[in-house]
């Protein structure tokens, strides 16, 4: 009998998987809060759709500044799990302050100290996933870790809606609740996250920012990082997701189906998608990802009623599980191992300000022009980052 390819041998460490629970819980109190935060900034708040988009723009920009830094100084003292285990518990202290918020000032305080705690998590976790997964695999385990992030992230609204009827409606009592499971999300790192075998690796690390170390990392890398800024300025926040839901017509209470939606197909489709990924052209998975997001903005600019909307927002999770692990793996792939923490920082601060750039757009489209013009530019966007896949596809052998 023909013995099992390594692949087939291989496992996804224990680590990933203890990874994949933490990320699952800390989604689930954020996405309690996330799913409602939009309606609670312009409803009871009274702020402008413009303001939402400043606030997520800039909260996820600076999660992703943070990011190079964390990668940074994950590589030069060789252990991940302390700026995990920071990260985590900023984000668990962030928490309460979402239900004592009175105005834009206080909500954005309260997300730049969650978007920091996600900073310094973010790519010295992606790092340890690919420090302690055989290559072979690699993409099946950043897809797992995705995948159980994304079920937080569909569990969060479920529970959002519960909390909502169960409150009557009280956003800042869901709000509360909310901090419940980033306490176990922090208490899995401690007890569940195992740092890499091998630490000598970060003696000689260097910040990538140094002309001498941006040169270690070649074309291709930065060419994922090119390909990453793309696809985020053509896919800007699901804040204005949830609020093109409750203008056609969603109840308050339930709202937060819009990420419940997004994230059962996202959830559905990670873990596949990754496991494509190790076998398929990375391109070509790619490709399908934009297809995905023009059509879920052009269903969302032209699609009539509710059924309209959820339709986009299906084909918007599928774009999200179709490329997020995928870009993360070809991240892994074309870094120097000593370099990984700091590659995946510096992609996340390009594809961060790109969000910026493109939630603040949204919302000032929004606010002058209506919601049906915002996606029309979001399909616009991810249009031009299709033609110049496909262009750069003729020019180049699939990877």
């Amino acid at each position: 009998m023909p013995r099992p390819s390594g692949k087939a041998r291989a496992k996804i460490p224990r680590t990933v998987w203890a990874l994949g629970l933490v990320s699952l819980f800390m989604d689930v109190s954020s996405e309690i809060i996330h799913a409602l935060l939009p309606l609670f900034m312009t409803a009871t708040l009274g702020l402008s759709v413009a303001m939402v988009g400043l606030v997520d723009g800039i909260a996820e920009a600076t999660a992703n500044i943070v990011k190079i830094f964390s990668g940074y100084v994950s590589d030069r003292i060789g252990r991940r799990k302390p700026l995990i285990l920071f990260g985590y518990g900023l984000g668990a202290l962030s928490k309460p302050f979402f239900p004592l918020a009175s105005g834009a000032a206080f909500i954005l305080g309260a997300r730049f100290v969650d978007r920091v705690g996600k900073g310094l998590r973010g790519a010295p976790r992606d790092a340890l996933v690919a420090d302690v997964t055989p290559p072979a695999i690699r993409g099946r385990a950043f897809g797992l870790r995705q995948s159980l992030d994304t079920v937080g992230a569909f569990l969060g609204p479920l529970l959002a809606i519960l909390l909502m009827v169960a409150f009557a409606n009280n956003m800042r009592a869901v709000f509360w609740i909310a901090a419940i499971p980033a306490i176990l999300a922090v208490l899995c790192v401690i007890y569940g996250v195992e740092d890499r075998a091998d630490a000598s690796t970060g003696a000689s690390a260097r910040a990538p920012i140094r002309i001498a170390e941006l040169k270690r990392l070649d074309r291709r890398y930065w060419g994922v990082v090119a390909i990453g800024m793309l696809f985020t300025l053509a896919r800007f926040s699901e804040a204005f997701l949830i609020l093109k839901a409750n203008a056609e017509g969603l109840p308050l209470a339930l709202t937060p189906l819009v990420l419940v939606a997004m994230n059962l197909v996202y959830a559905l489709g990670a873990y596949p998608a990754g496991a494509l990924s190790d076998a398929w052209p990375a391109r070509n998975l790619l490709l399908w990802g934009l297809g995905c997001l023009v059509v879920a903005d052009v269903a969302l600019a032209f699609a009539p009623g509710l059924p309209g909307t959820f339709a986009g927002i299906a084909l918007w999770g599928g774009h999200m599980a179709l490329t997020q692990g995928l870009m993360a793996k070809l991240v892994a792939d074309h870094a120097p191992a000593e370099l990984r923490g700091s590659a995946f920082g510096l992609f996340n601060l390009a594809t961060g300000l790109a969000l910026l750039f493109a939630s603040v757009i949204a919302g000032l489209i929004w606010d002058h022009f209506g919601a049906q013009a915002a996606f029309i530019a979001g399909a616009s966007f991810a249009t031009a980052a299709f033609l110049a896949m496909l262009f750069r596809r003729a020019r180049a052998p699939a990877s």
